[in-house]
Formats: C-alpha cells, structure tokens, sequence
C-alpha cells in the first residue's frame, strides 16, 4: 500500500486547455507503479475544456453541480452528480459546466506507452458550446 496525505496545491486550468476558470486538484499521475492520471476538476458556470482526446480513453465521474459533454460526432449530452461518462481512446470531446451552473467531477485516464495522457485540441467556440 502506498498512502500519500494530501498537501498539493490547487491550481488555474491552463488558458491553453480551457476557456473560464477552472480549478484543477490533482489526485495521481502515471508513474512506474500505475499508468492512471487522475484529478478532480471545477469548471465555473461557462467555463469547459478545449477539444481534446486520450489515447487509453478517459473516465469522468461528476461529483458536484450541472454540467456538459460532447463529441465532435454526439452532440451536447447534460451530465449530473452520479454519472460516469467513458470516452472512448481517441474519441474528440469536451466537457464542461452549464451556462449557469457550476460542475466538478473526477477525470480519470491512462498513460500511453510514451507517457501521453491527453492531446489538446482546439478552443471550443460559443456556438458549439451551446449545442
């Protein structure tokens, strides 16, 4: 068993990843004892992430509030406290909170044989953002 005690930092989501204020926690990263990221992620009302994909795929659990999530193919889906969403490896998509509601959740993926977690995309723009 390895036991760490919490002491990080919150950090800002980088302008680069996401468009708002976001506050990023981080839980893990990949290491030589386990290839799992993990993090649990507040998006302010509006705020979201840029596209973006994962090469083992990402699991997002919503911990708190009302919030957003979409595939370049899916449309906009609302995701709530309880879900668990699986984006597929590869699969282009974002997520985020509602225009007027804060959303926090748990995002969990695997590194790749090379380390890569995540391939950031573009900015999402306000039309796609508003489905």
């Amino acid at each position: 068993m390895k036991y760490t005690r919490s002491g990080g930092q919150t950090a800002p989501g980088p302008a680069d990843w996401f468009t708002g204020a976001v506050q990023i926690d981080g839980i893990r990263n990949p290491d030589d004892q386990s290839a799992i990221g993990c993090a649990h992620v507040r998006f302010s009302p509006g705020a979201r992430t840029a596209w973006h994909h994962h090469p083992k795929g990402q699991t997002l659990y919503v911990t708190d509030g009302i919030g957003l999530v979409a595939t370049r193919e899916g449309g906009v889906q609302e995701i709530r406290p309880g879900d668990v969403v699986y984006i597929e490896p590869g699969e282009v998509h974002w997520h985020g909170a509602t225009p007027d509601r804060y959303m926090a959740h748990v995002a969990m993926q695997e590194a790749d044989e090379n380390g890569q977690v995540v391939t950031w995309l573009e900015h999402v723009t306000d039309e796609e953002y508003g489905g």
